[in-house]
């Protein structure tokens, strides 16, 4: 994750608020999101920078938690045969546990890899998801 050019923040040209930023992945993607959610870029040779305000994980199965875990959002598809819905349900509700806002949806007659959702019962997953990370954004100026 690098928002440097030139060895200063970059936030202008991208649009991007450190305090406001969300991390986003899905399948393998999704396992990287969440380990710099919980742990910080620095941890994986990335920049010292603040932690996501969110995370939006879509198909996978990820177990690994630490303290002071972002907002989860959590897409899964009910069939889905490569990450079994039942890992995510156990991260979450250990997510819920520990008093971290978290949201799930697993959606029926779906498996791995649905993508947006178009045409399936995860259709609409991305503006959820959008809305979820919306609650968490910083409002002040940067």
């Amino acid at each position: 994750m690098r928002f440097l050019d030139g060895g200063s923040w970059n936030v202008d040209t991208l649009s991007v608020d450190r305090r406001s930023y969300s991390l986003w992945g899905s399948s393998a993607g999704a396992r990287m999101a969440a380990a710099i959610g919980s742990h910080g870029a620095a941890r994986f040779g990335g920049d010292d920078v603040p932690k996501p305000a969110t995370v939006i994980m879509a198909y996978t199965g990820h177990s690994d938690r630490a303290k002071g875990e972002p907002p989860t959002f959590v897409v899964v598809g009910e069939n889905d045969a490569i990450s079994p819905p039942s890992v995510m349900a156990r991260r979450v509700a250990a997510l819920l546990a520990a008093g971290t806002p978290t949201e799930f949806r697993r959606y029926p007659n779906v498996g791995h890899g649905f993508g947006p959702g178009v045409g399936t019962s995860a259709e609409g997953w991305l503006g959820h998801a959008v809305r979820f990370w919306e609650r968490f954004v910083a409002t002040e100026k940067r």
